[in-house]
């Protein structure tokens, strides 16, 4: 894998993430996609598949009412086929909102993502946020 396919794919990622282009997102995925969403929640876990992960993601839109915010902090750091990604997300909750840095670490086999890997700041708000898992 050259970095710079890496890096091209994180950055497509970042930019559909963003824009809230799921369709784009889901096109960046590999078939066996294995994503771990941190935490103690109603999201947490180790999702396989595409379908799995796209149903994670929709119903972190459906609790966000499609606030979820993603930003990118800094330069994307490459090393084979990791990239990670700092990044600022927010959203807003019925009775909450949150808004922390984190850190999404992706690995990139060609150029679809195979792996996710995702960190928060304070993992406990997260975890309030989203409720009991």
């Amino acid at each position: 894998m050259e970095p710079n396919n890496t890096l091209t794919v994180a950055r497509l990622y970042v930019d559909a993430v963003s824009a809230k282009d799921f369709a784009a997102v889901a096109g960046l995925f590999a078939d066996d996609i294995v994503w771990h969403q941190p935490g103690n929640n109603a999201v947490s876990g180790t999702y396989s598949g595409g379908a799995a992960v796209g149903e994670m993601l929709a119903a972190q839109m459906t609790a966000t009412e499609g606030t979820f915010e993603l930003q990118l902090t800094g330069a994307p750091m490459v090393n084979g086929a990791l990239v990670v990604i700092p990044i600022h997300f927010s959203a807003q909750g019925a009775d909450s909102e949150m808004s922390m840095d984190g850190i999404d670490v992706l690995r990139v086999e060609g150029d679809k993502i195979a792996e996710v890997w995702l960190f928060s700041a304070d993992q406990q708000a997260e975890d309030a946020f989203w409720g009991a898992g």
